[in-house]
């Protein structure tokens, strides 16, 4: 099985084929980035079941290939993290690194999903009414060009969810499942307001 140094960090979910920038200042994960540029570029990120240290972790994750890098002098990085595939741990190891590692079992290679043509207007019904209620300014012309698995797991990734709400997405066994789950934290973040998190790609 394939041994993946991890980012643990609650609130951040990577999607294959997507993309998360990720600004690095602390000294261990300093330390990740460095030996994943000297090896493979790969790292999972994958959200702790609590935002203390040590905590366990979710079991799915998704591993991403280091894309660019901005290294800056003081020994911070700015990355960007590109979704490769999902993943499912199966142990944390004992390890001497500064970071965790995991054991892990790559998850099917994301296939093709569509939705039906009512499930996506309802979508995007309730995805107007949400960023309405935020105040969030969206190009909807853009929007309306992405195809269904880019919105999905796009908004999935980026919308301002409680961390197990992220993470229930993230597990979704299906795209058409996924949607309607974030048409139903739509509406109920709509009616109860902001999640209490945010700053989801510091650490």
């Amino acid at each position: 099985m394939p041994r993946i140094t991890i980012f643990p960090l609650s609130g951040a979910v990577l999607y294959p084929n997507l993309q998360l920038p990720l600004h690095i200042f602390e000294p261990r994960y300093r330390a990740m980035v460095s030996d994943a540029l000297a090896r493979d570029r790969m790292i999972g990120m994958i959200q702790p079941q609590r935002p203390t240290e040590g905590a366990p972790l979710f079991s799915v994750g998704c591993l991403g290939r280091i894309g660019e890098v901005e290294a800056l002098q003081d020994g911070r990085y700015n990355i960007i993290l590109e979704g490769e595939r999902l993943f499912r741990m199966t142990r944390e190891l004992d390890v001497s690194t500064p970071f965790r590692q995991i054991e892990a079992e790559l998850l099917p290679e994301p296939i093709d999903e569509v939705l039906a043509p009512v499930e996506r207007a309802s979508f995007e019904r309730e995805a107007r009414r949400f960023a309405e209620r935020q105040g969030y300014a969206v190009d909807w012309e853009q929007v309306s060009r992405l195809d269904d698995q880019a919105l999905i797991n796009g908004v999935s990734q980026i919308a301002p969810f409680d961390p197990a709400s992220k993470q229930g997405l993230l597990e979704s066994p299906s795209l058409a499942e996924r949607c309607e789950m974030l048409v139903q934290l739509m509406q109920f973040y709509g009616k109860h307001g902001d999640s209490d998190e945010d700053g989801a790609t510091l650490q």
